[in-house]
């Protein structure tokens, strides 16, 4: 099992430039890159979707387990996994401390965006 560096979650946690690729169905292709918000709790990188379960990008890291991310103008290979249900709130709290000013971080911690939070590891 990978796991981040303590300078690249640094830089993870400053940055609010993450794109997620999932891969698509064939296992080889990456899907479109979609910017999200990312937060770093823990040791570990954490994404939710909007959108909640309807979300593409998020349907496709469930599927496909694996798949690309950029930022910090770097990409990486990872790995996806839901997290798990003891950290919800930690990551609820990095989520409003990292995008307080935004009228969005209500809506990233209703139930749906919150019960499909991904934990996001490197591939090697």
């Amino acid at each position: 099992m990978s796991t981040w560096d303590q300078a690249h979650l640094h830089a993870f946690a400053a940055a609010d430039d993450l794109h997620i690729s999932p891969l698509r169905e064939d296992g080889r292709t990456y899907g479109t890159p979609t910017w999200i918000w990312s937060v770093a709790v823990g040791g570990e990188l954490y994404v939710r979707p909007y959108n909640g379960p309807a979300s593409r990008w998020y349907q496709a890291a469930m599927t496909q387990k694996a798949g690309r991310i950029r930022i910090t103008g770097a990409e990486h290979e990872v790995t996806f996994a839901p997290a798990d249900d003891s950290v919800l709130n930690a990551v609820d709290d990095a989520y409003r401390t990292k995008y307080a000013p935004s009228p969005y971080v209500e809506p990233m911690l209703r139930s749906e965006p919150r019960s499909t939070t991904i934990r996001i590891r490197p591939a090697n």
